[in-house]
């Protein structure tokens, strides 16, 4: 992962926290306490500590030592980073919010993970990309670039995302479209055009629109 993104993406951090903020208001939370499970550079923590109550407490855990060794520069007395797995840590320590974000695609046994971190927290926030639509079906290449370069071995719908999440006991409260055709602008044509059909698609009907081209992930919170 590294060696392919070596910015561990901190280049999207910034709109990837926005969109946990519109969340947290859109539910009237106010964590004191937030872990992020696969933090990276630890660059959405530093974002949200700028923005939620300043007595907030912020964890971020990661297995690479690169993404925790990015991560340093970030830390303070209410910001702390840890490379460790989680999921072999004590039950002691239940956060009120849980951050995985851009994880579960990453994840061989996602089944088995999602189990064993849905104790550790009170509510969790899931943004999980929606890389399976009819545009990606026929054209094939896409999801294997995906997976060799991002390392996304594992691709979902609204619903397989939705249900992966109820059948391994979590509760979801809420859930909308964070859509990179309304932030990103690419230069070549036929991406513009692209991106200009699936705004007028996803104004007209949002699921149809993500069902056939895509373009879209889900943030879901869940208890």
């Amino acid at each position: 992962m590294f060696k392919k993104k070596p910015t561990w993406h901190v280049e999207d951090s910034t709109w990837k926290a926005g969109q946990i903020l519109q969340m947290l208001k859109r539910n009237d939370l106010f964590p004191d306490t937030v872990c992020e499970i696969g933090c990276g550079a630890g660059a959405i923590l530093e974002q949200l500590q700028l923005q939620l109550d300043n007595n907030c407490v912020f964890y971020g855990y990661d297995i690479s030592p690169q993404a925790i060794a990015l991560c340093l520069n970030r830390a303070n007395d209410k910001l702390h980073f840890k490379l460790k797995d989680i999921t072999k840590e004590s039950n002691d320590d239940l956060f009120d919010l849980l951050l995985i974000i851009d994880v579960v695609e990453h994840i061989e046994d996602y089944f088995d993970f999602l189990r064993k971190i849905r104790i550790k927290g009170e509510y969790k926030i899931f943004h999980i990309p929606l890389e399976i639509n009819v545009l990606r079906v026929l054209r094939g290449y896409p999801m294997i670039n995906s997976w060799k370069n991002s390392g996304h071995i594992h691709n979902f719908t609204k619903e397989t995302a939705l249900q992966s999440l109820v059948e391994t006991g979590y509760e979801i409260v809420d859930y909308f479209y964070t859509c990179n055709f309304k932030r990103l602008y690419i230069k070549y044509w036929k991406t513009c055009i692209l991106q200009m059909v699936q705004r007028v698609a996803f104004a007209i009907h949002s699921d149809l629109a993500v069902r056939l081209f895509g373009g879209c992930s889900l943030m879901v919170l869940t208890k």
